[in-house]
Formats: C-alpha cells, sequence, structure tokens
C-alpha cells in the first residue's frame, strides 16, 4: 500500500441542467493507493462538521459518488474517482469521512461508462453525460 497527501477534494453533483463542482474545506487528508485487484483506494477526509448531514446521508444511503481529488501537490492534475462513504465519525467540532474509490482510468474512457451506467440508473440522461465531459 502507498500513502499520499490529499491536497484537495470537489465533489461533483448534477443541479440544474448542470454538473457543478462542490470544493470540500479539508482540514487534513490522505489518500491511500490499496493495490489490489479492484483498483481501489482508501480516501480519508478530514474537516468540519457543516458537511455531517451531506456526508451521513451519501453513507445511509450507500450512494457512488464523482470525486475529484488533487494528490500531494496543490499543481497535479486532478485524479478522478467513483466512492462511497463507508464511515463518518464526529471528533468534537470536526468529522472524518472515510470513502472507499476506485480511479477512473481516463486514457481508458472509463469516465464514458460510468456516465452510462449512472443515465442507465435514472440520471439526468445524455445531457448529464454532455456536461461532465464538459468539466473533466
Amino acid at each position: 500500500m502507498k500513502t499520499f497527501k490529499l491536497k484537495s477534494l470537489d465533489i461533483m453533483k448534477h443541479e440544474a441542467d448542470d454538473i457543478v463542482q462542490d470544493e470540500i474545506s479539508l482540514l487534513d487528508g490522505l489518500i491511500i493507493n490499496r493495490e489490489d485487484a479492484e483498483n481501489r483506494w482508501l480516501i480519508e477526509l478530514y474537516t468540519n462538521q457543516s458537511y455531517l448531514h451531506f456526508f451521513n446521508s451519501l453513507y445511509e444511503s450507500g450512494d457512488e459518488i464523482i470525486v475529484q481529488g488533487k494528490i500531494t501537490k496543490e499543481t497535479n492534475q486532478p485524479a478522478t474517482f467513483i466512492a462511497s462513504v463507508i464511515e463518518v465519525n464526529e471528533i468534537a467540532d470536526n468529522m472524518n469521512v472515510l470513502l472507499i474509490a476506485t480511479m477512473v482510468d481516463r486514457q481508458k474512457n472509463k469516465i464514458d461508462e460510468m456516465l452510462t451506467l449512472l443515465i442507465n440508473e435514472g440520471y439526468e440522461g445524455e445531457e448529464l453525460l454532455r456536461k461532465f465531459k464538459d468539466v473533466t
């Protein structure tokens, strides 16, 4: 396993016929390449409790989300992941969130495959696919 510093994290969301990136204000964060057969990563966020309802909701629903994170340096290109919340912990006025994620390999068009899956699951149709391509 290899551990890296998580410098930033954005959540990709669909809002009113558009894809928007919501930056999560990190106090700290790590990302661990588990180096397993499924290419899974463990993402740990340490942030304030203003996100508690959002992450608890994702945890309870089991929904997958699209996240983009910058690893090691702010100047690095963001890596894109499909992630699920596996744990949310309150720590005084702050919280930590654990995500299990799979890195999306942009070179192999996995983003298109993943978005097609989202569309098939009832998201906002072909417009979602087109808009997501515009922001990535």
